[in-house]
């Protein structure tokens, strides 16, 4: 299956959450392309340094504004887009504590802000939902069939819900609007430009790793997850966005790897003398997690190409040059 780029020179291109770590890549690509780009944040988690080699650009407008309010009045948003691409959210582990409102409404309100938005202007409308959509998933690997196992009270709800609202909203403005949507699901992502200390379990190894603390596994280090290589991921959300398929469609990696294993492999990358430790489990921590691509491959032709180890090599490396 080869798709055909459908968005590039005089397409118009919103991104919310444009200075965050996954979509300030996909921002890099779409520039790249020749997209004019508007990116909308109010870093409450986003940096401005992700974006700042584009700051010059005329291809390229930031806004700051929470999403959650309503589009900003600027002369960027004003303009017909093409697309409209939601990524906007905090998404890390420690963020479900300390901005639990703040998840729900961009997940919510924000959400149907920008479906009305894509139905006045006639856009195609890409959402970035989650692995976290299957829960602690009894089905292994997952398919985008699975209705998932899902705590809606739990600590980590207020973003599992959200995102599960968000798939709804989205699909409810396709079907009752013909909003030309797409939903892809986010399996665990990883590379430059992640946060030292949003609390996900890479960030988070490298940075003990590099200053020879121990490494803190939660739980016994039997749980896996598959990660992918951010490049890998922005590839594959561009093959959806220029595709005519709704999903929702998975993206990640299958190389299902433990948290011990992952530990261990950071260690030893770091050249670092850390030990692993571990300490008590957080509460609904998926037990695996690994996705079933079979979709993404028959209907967009997405394969993922880095390596763990590389990529993980790519990523610590960025981390030295940051934290010097």
């Amino acid at each position: 299956m080869k798709v055909e780029q459908r968005f590039g020179p005089g397409h118009r291109i919103l991104v919310t959450g444009g200075a965050g770590f996954v979509p300030s890549h996909l921002v890099d690509s779409l520039i790249e392309r020749g997209c004019t780009v508007v990116a909308l944040d109010n870093f409450v988690t986003g940096s401005k340094e992700n974006v700042a080699h584009l700051l010059d650009k005329p291809t390229f407008t930031l806004v700051e504004a929470d999403i959650s309010d309503g589009l900003p009045s600027h002369p960027a948003v004003a303009e017909r887009f093409d697309a409209i691409l939601h990524l906007a959210s905090p998404a890390s582990p420690t963020d479900f504590e300390k901005l639990p409102v703040e998840i729900l409404r961009v997940g919510s309100v924000a959400t149907l802000h920008l479906l009305e938005r894509a139905a006045a202007d006639g856009a195609r409308f890409l959402l970035a939902s989650t692995s976290e959509a299957y829960g602690d998933p009894k089905e292994h690997p997952q398919r985008e069939t699975y209705w998932g196992n899902v705590n809606p009270i739990g600590i980590r709800s207020v973003y599992d819900e959200a995102k599960r609202f968000s798939e709804a909203a989205t699909m409810a403005y396709r079907r009752s609007q013909g909003v030309d949507t797409a939903i892809v699901r986010i399996f665990n992502t990883y590379g430059p430009r992640m946060r030292p200390d949003d609390g996900r379990a890479i960030p988070t190894f490298i940075s003990q790793a590099m200053r020879g603390e121990p490494i803190t596994v939660h739980g016994t280090g039997n749980q896996t997850r598959s990660i992918c290589y951010v490049a890998d991921l922005v590839r594959g959300i561009l093959l959806l966005l220029d595709s005519t398929e709704s999903g929702p469609v998975n993206c990640g990696t299958e190389h299902e790897m433990s948290m011990r294993e992952l530990a261990e492999t950071i260690v030893s990358l770091c050249d670092s003398r850390s030990e692993v430790t571990y300490v008590t489990r957080s509460a609904d921590d998926p037990e695996m997690r690994r996705p079933d691509l079979t979709l993404a491959r028959e209907a967009l032709g997405y394969e993922p190409t880095v390596a763990p180890e590389e990529g993980l090599r790519r990523t610590i490396e960025h981390f030295r040059q940051r934290l010097g």
